[in-house]
């Protein structure tokens, strides 16, 4: 089993802007949320298939908790309540996939993959993928 664990900081980041826009966040707050999250440093815990996952920067820290293959509640990247539910795409991949609480919008999911000492995280909404690579902090 692969070992997500340990504090990671962001090394590139592309498409941010675009997934947000996707998402229907408006100009002002896409430029606060870009800087904000230029620099986000993550926490991952990790307990066989149980996984904390904190996301800190310096606007907004989120914090989940899930085991793969049961349902959980979690946010989108634009702050949405939803249902999410996280699999094993392949051993070294989970992938999360997410349904809102309430209202509409695109259909978003993330994963995160370990490649080699690089963890990428790919956020989606439809066809707007955002794909962000982090290495050990």
């Amino acid at each position: 089993m692969p070992n997500f664990s340990g504090f990671w900081k962001m090394k590139s980041s592309e498409n941010f802007d675009e997934l947000l826009k996707a998402l229907g966040v408006n100009a002002m707050l896409r430029k606060v949320a870009g800087a904000a999250a230029s620099k986000p440093h993550v926490e991952i815990r990790q307990s066989g298939e149980h996984f904390y996952i904190k996301t800190s920067t310096t606007v907004r820290t989120t914090e989940i908790n899930f085991t793969i293959g049961e349902e959980f509640s979690e946010e989108t990247v634009d702050g949405r309540k939803c249902r999410s539910l996280a699999t094993w795409e392949t051993p070294d991949k989970i992938y999360c996939s997410q349904a809102l609480v309430s209202g509409s919008g695109p259909k978003t999911y993330w994963s995160r993959e370990l490649r080699g000492d690089e963890l990428v995280l790919i956020f989606g909404a439809d066809d707007v993928v955002c794909t962000r690579v982090y290495v050990r902090a």
